[in-house]
């Protein structure tokens, strides 16, 4: 058996491991593990996954950009003397309740673990505690930090790759796609304590758990409230009367990809929802002449494109949206100079502030403090902007006690600049 943990390449900044030396790995140490559909199968691997031991390494499979709803399409778990274990939650109809008890009391190690969280929590799967092996990676200064990158530089391993973008709703699974999600979790728990111990050396390890507890704890996003202006290419549409009809179709598009469980994109482009609603058409020959609208999909769905435009057109102007989004937060920072000349020099101060000592600590200015708190703080300050609080107003806004620390001083001096 190999032990990845010897393998590793030298730790520090963003060097590469170095190519002749990658060994590729292009299966599990111990094989493709069966799936597990079945209950019986499912109360096996549970056993053995509670006589394993330490944190639980878990990775998720969805259909993203083929399914409307984000959720797991298969499990990959691994554990130290448990070994590595693909579950497919679809096919087990009597539940998850086994891998529940064994999994909500352990801690895990995943990479980018807000990608993977809610479709577990679906589940009613819930980590006891968390290392993102992603996150650690830009706490401790690497700017490269996908899977695949971090396994190299780290552990001198080559990961076979390429089905990252599959369609995994599809059944049965084929062969090469089950390799890739089983070398997904083989390498997570060295991985883990190599970034464990690289962040130690540069005195960042609690700052790493108070994020990665900031991730666990996190709670669910609230809806947008204009999610239609979210649509690709929405800013070519200039009038109210064109973006009634933007909304109109992205909100029928919506309707009918929850209805058929597809992808938004794959119902309707967000082009093609652009296209329409600045051409205008009037009759459906006209919408069809429009790109996509003539495929052979678009040609059935065309009078019902169609009727919703017609609705959009005839709205009276009151219940027209209006073009500027209001999101409840600051005007972009462009404007800011026009609108605000002290706020936007508070701003300038703070971001020149700010990245002058993430450079200095090595690592990204977005996770020394989040940039649009940053933002509401220098539009609208607080009448006290002493150090002392600031840093408690820092804190109610969800700052972590590490940056608390760091940045409170900075803004502080900062939001006392004026553009005189």
């Amino acid at each position: 058996m190999t032990d990845f943990s010897d393998s590793a390449a030298g730790m520090g900044g963003d060097d590469s491991a170095d190519q002749a030396t990658m060994t590729p790995l292009h299966e599990p140490r111990d094989g493709i593990p069966d799936v597990v559909t079945d209950d019986t199968a499912l109360a096996h691997v549970c056993a053995r996954l509670a006589g394993g031991s330490g944190a639980i390494a878990v990775d998720t499979e969805r259909a993203s950009g083929y399914r409307y709803w984000p959720k797991a399409y298969l499990i990959q778990v691994r554990r130290e003397s448990a070994g590595t274990h693909l579950i497919d939650p679809i096919a087990l109809d009597g539940g998850l309740t086994p891998l529940v008890d064994v999994l909500n009391d352990a801690p895990w190690v995943l990479h980018a673990a807000s990608q993977d969280l809610p479709c577990l929590a679906e589940l009613d799967l819930y980590p006891a505690a968390l290392f993102d092996t992603e996150l650690a990676a830009r706490l401790a200064g690497y700017q490269r930090v996908a899977l695949g990158t971090m396994v190299e530089q780290l552990l001198g391993y080559r990961l076979e790759k390429g089905h990252s973008a599959a369609d995994w709703s599809t059944r049965p699974l084929p062969s090469a796609w089950l390799n890739y999600a089983a070398l997904d979790v083989e390498l997570l728990l060295p991985l883990r304590d190599q970034l464990a111990d690289e962040l130690d050396r540069q005195g960042k390890l609690g700052w790493a758990e108070q994020e990665f507890e900031a991730v666990r704890t996190a709670p669910a996003p609230e809806p947008k409230a204009e999610p239609w202006r979210r649509t690709s290419g929405i800013h070519k549409v200039r009038t109210p009367r064109a973006l009634a009809a933007v909304r109109a179709l992205w909100q029928a598009r919506d309707q009918l990809a929850r209805k058929r469980d597809r992808a938004p994109g794959r119902v309707l482009p967000d082009s093609a929802i652009i296209a329409a609603a600045s051409a205008d058409p009037h009759t459906v020959e006209q919408l069809r002449a429009l790109p996509v609208f003539g495929g052979k999909m678009q040609r059935r769905l065309s009078p019902m494109w169609l009727r919703h435009i017609q609705i959009a057109r005839g709205l009276p102007k009151e219940e027209l949206p209006s073009a500027a989004q209001n999101n409840g937060g600051p005007p972009p920072p462009s404007r800011w100079s026009d609108r605000d000349p002290d706020a936007a020099a508070r701003l300038s101060a703070a971001r020149t502030g700010l990245t002058e000592l993430a450079e200095q600590l090595r690592l990204p200015v977005e996770n020394l403090l989040l940039p649009d708190l940053v933002r509401r703080l220098c539009w609208e300050p607080p009448a006290d902007v002493s150090p002392d609080a600031l840093a408690a107003e820092l804190a109610a806004r969800g700052a972590r006690p590490w940056q608390v620390e760091q940045t409170a001083g900075l803004l502080s001096a900062a939001l006392r600049t004026t553009s005189g």
